[in-house]
C-alpha cells in the first residue's frame, strides 16, 4: 500500500523548471498600452481643456483690434520696470501682454500681469486667471477668479452663466475647427525672451517696450 501511494505522489510531482527572465521592455510597452486606453482623470482632462481654451482666449487677445496700440501706451509710462500706478496703466495693454507672455512660453509672468489687469477690474483677465488656475489644478484660485468674473461692480452688469458658457464653446469651436487668430511669431518670441533676460534675478518679464511694441505691430500689420 505504502508503495503505491509513493509512486502516486512520484506521478504527481511538479517536474522542476528554469526560472523565465523578466522581460522589461515588454512589462513597459503592455503598460503603455494600457494607460493609452485608459480614460484619462477627470482632473487630468479638465486641466487639459483649460489650457487649451487659454490659448484660443489669448490669441484672439493678442489678434484684437488695437492690441498693438494698447501694448504701445504700455510702454510709454514711466521707466523703471513693472511699477505702474493704475492711472499709469493701460489696462488692456496688460492684458494683451500677460496674454503674449503666456503664449510665449512665461506662465509666470503672464500671471503677474492678468492679476494686475484683473485688479483694475478687467473682468477678461479675470477669466483667464480662471482657466489658468484650471490648467494648474488649482480649484481653490479658479473658483476665487470666475467668482470675479460673474460679480459685477454696482454701475455695471456682469456676464451670466450663459455668456461663459458660449464664450467657452466659442473657444472649443476654435480649437477644433481652427480661426484666422495667429499664434506669435519667432521675432515677437524672440522680443518677449529678451526683455526676460533683463529681469532674471526677480523672474517676472517687465512691462513691454518701444521695440517689443513695433514689432507686435509689424506682427498684426501682417495678417
Amino acid at each position: 500500500m505504502t508503495s503505491a501511494i509513493d509512486d502516486l505522489l512520484a506521478d504527481s510531482a511538479i517536474p522542476p523548471t528554469q526560472p523565465r527572465a523578466f522581460d522589461v521592455a515588454a512589462a513597459l510597452r503592455r503598460l503603455a498600452t494600457d494607460a493609452a486606453l485608459a480614460s484619462p482623470a477627470s482632473e487630468v482632462l479638465r486641466a487639459s481643456q483649460a489650457g487649451q481654451r487659454l490659448g484660443v482666449v489669448s490669441r484672439w487677445v493678442l489678434n484684437g483690434p488695437g492690441a498693438a496700440i494698447h501694448v504701445d501706451r504700455l510702454a510709454e509710462g514711466p521707466e523703471g520696470g513693472v511699477q505702474l500706478t493704475e492711472e499709469q496703466m493701460d489696462v488692456e495693454g496688460a492684458l494683451v501682454f500677460a496674454c503674449l507672455l503666456y503664449l510665449t512660453g512665461h506662465p509666470e509672468s503672464a500671471q503677474f500681469w492678468w492679476q494686475l489687469a484683473a485688479g483694475a477690474g478687467h473682468r477678461g483677465a479675470s477669466y483667464c486667471l480662471h482657466l489658468h488656475h484650471l490648467e494648474l489644478g488649482e480649484a481653490r484660485e479658479a473658483r476665487h477668479w470666475y467668482h470675479q468674473v460673474t460679480q459685477a461692480p454696482s454701475d455695471t452688469s456682469a456676464p451670466d452663466d450663459a455668456f461663459l458658457e458660449g464664450l467657452e464653446l466659442f473657444a472649443r469651436y476654435v480649437r477644433v475647427n481652427g480661426s484666422a487668430a495667429s499664434a506669435p511669431t519667432g521675432g515677437l518670441e524672440a522680443e518677449v525672451d529678451r526683455l526676460a533676460s533683463r529681469n532674471k534675478s526677480c523672474g517676472i518679464v517687465s512691462r513691454p517696450d518701444r521695440r517689443l511694441a513695433e514689432r507686435l505691430h509689424d506682427f498684426t500689420a501682417r495678417r
